[in-house]
């Protein structure tokens, strides 16, 4: 409270509650019963869902369905690609599984790659109360059902020795030139962007790198989803090795859904190839320690009933989110989640309602798998630099939350007690930026004298 009014808030910007795991009793708490924002606190309970619905061992699958006869390596049709909602899928993902098709004997295709992302259904509504994607911006972007690198471009500035920059771009989108308009004196700004849609696509690199710069890494988001993985399998498969005779083709060109395939007989055709993603528990480190938006938020879609042999929408998502809560004995209006990140200002929690989920978790056969995917005090994650020197410090496991207005912190505290607290602590306030300090407080505090 010292550390509240030294940051000059007033009391009710602040919610909090910490209890033991395995007592009923709150060992302190300020306007537990008060919703607050909760910014990425609320992939927690994402990460719960998940864990209890899917299972920790559950991978997102990417199919390849060869649509035509296959002779002598080549393909006589086109090559359908499937997305399966994998968050996670990179360009070196994506290069290994294409040498590994190739590999069980297809290396041409006569006909054209099509992307088929219809595993996801979304409307403008379902981002009306996020923010817009910027280039600058790659934690905003847009979940999508075949994403690549997350749509996020890396250019590489690197010196050579006739003093020269070499570009390198990766993943190698196709039919995109690069355009050098970097000085070698004047410092190390080097910068990157697309040109203006309308004519051919250019990345034009700009600024100024000299060799005394060294190779200075630059990355953005250029492109919607659609047309960035687009060029990027066009790039890759021949990266690979493999011949394409037509075009990579995105599936809404197309007339329905292609996540059922069927053959003449009516029957379920079996992929060609599937590329699986890693399981949920390295997937949810990953979202949880670096607070990772997109992988959140196709996460949440995740959830949908039917999923991925149905499309997911948002809606379907949302509405077994709230059918889990309510089993967990979590009451309509505690904990109301939108898109599962965060980034939305409609997801809101009492702090008494995120502690009883955590207390449950801290039981659950899932357990160890959450609470390794949290950030701990002073060593990793989005607590690194935090709570370095206190008693908190390697003892305190807690997903941060941040957005302009918020501060938040939820997860474990172990006490010098020896004695396991679950904490949840919303600050909700134009000034939230200055209340780090007061988060922080708090957890030493537990920590200390719990």
């Amino acid at each position: 409270m010292s550390a509240l009014r030294a940051a000059g808030l007033p009391a009710s910007s602040l919610g909090f509650l910490a209890r033991r795991v395995d007592a009923p009793r709150a060992l302190t708490a300020l306007n537990p019963e008060q919703p607050y924002m909760l910014a990425s606190t609320t992939k927690l309970v994402t990460s719960l869902a998940a864990l209890d619905l899917l299972g920790e061992n559950y991978r997102w699958r990417t199919f390849a369905y060869a649509k035509g006869d296959i002779a002598d390596e080549r393909l006589d049709g086109d090559l359908l690609i499937v997305g399966g909602g994998d968050a996670r899928l990179s360009s070196d993902d994506l290069l290994a599984w294409f040498r590994q098709i190739q590999s069980q004997g297809l290396r041409e295709i006569g006909g054209n790659i099509v992307l088929d992302r219809f595993a996801f259904r979304l409307t403008p509504t379902d981002h009306a109360n996020t923010p817009l994607p910027e280039p600058s911006r790659p934690h905003h972007v847009w979940p999508d059902a075949l994403t690549l690198d997350e749509g996020l471009l890396r250019v590489e500035v690197v010196p050579t020795a006739k003093g020269r920059n070499e570009l390198r771009m990766s993943p190698p989108l196709a039919g995109v030139q690069i355009v050098d308009r970097l000085s070698t004196a004047g410092g190390c700004t080097a910068h990157a962007e697309m040109s203006a849609p309308g004519g051919p696509l250019k990345l034009i690199v700009s600024g100024a790198s000299s060799p005394a710069c060294g190779v200075q890494q630059l990355q953005f988001v250029p492109l919607s989803h659609a047309e960035f993985t687009t060029r990027a399998v066009a790039g890759l498969w021949q990266r690979a090795g493999g011949k394409l005779g037509g075009h990579v083709l995105d599936h809404s060109q197309f007339a329905g859904s292609a996540v059922r395939q069927r053959d003449a007989d009516g029957e379920l055709e079996m992929p060609f190839s599937t590329h699986r993603s890693d399981a949920l528990a390295l997937v949810m480190h990953d979202i949880n320690k670096t607070s990772n938006n997109l992988g959140a938020r196709n996460l949440m879609l995740s959830l949908a009933p039917g999923f991925p042999f149905e499309s997911a929408t948002l809606a379907d998502a949302r509405g077994r989110v709230q059918r889990w809560l309510l089993a967990q004995g979590i009451g309509s209006g505690d904990l109301e989640i939108d898109n599962g990140s965060g980034l939305s200002r409609t997801e809101r929690g009492k702090p008494r309602a995120m502690v009883e989920l955590l207390c449950k978790a801290w039981r659950g056969t899932s357990a160890k798998a959450f609470v390794d995917s949290l950030p701990i005090a002073g060593v990793d994650g989005t607590l690194q630099h935090r709570m370095q020197d206190g008693p908190a410090a390697g003892h305190a496991f807690l997903k941060t939350g941040t957005l302009q207005d918020v501060r938040a912190l939820a997860g474990y505290v172990r006490a010098r007690s020896g004695k396991v607290y679950a904490v949840a602590a919303m600050l909700n306030h134009p000034d939230a930026a200055t209340g780090t300090p007061v988060l922080d407080a708090l957890i030493e505090w537990i920590a200390k004298n719990g």
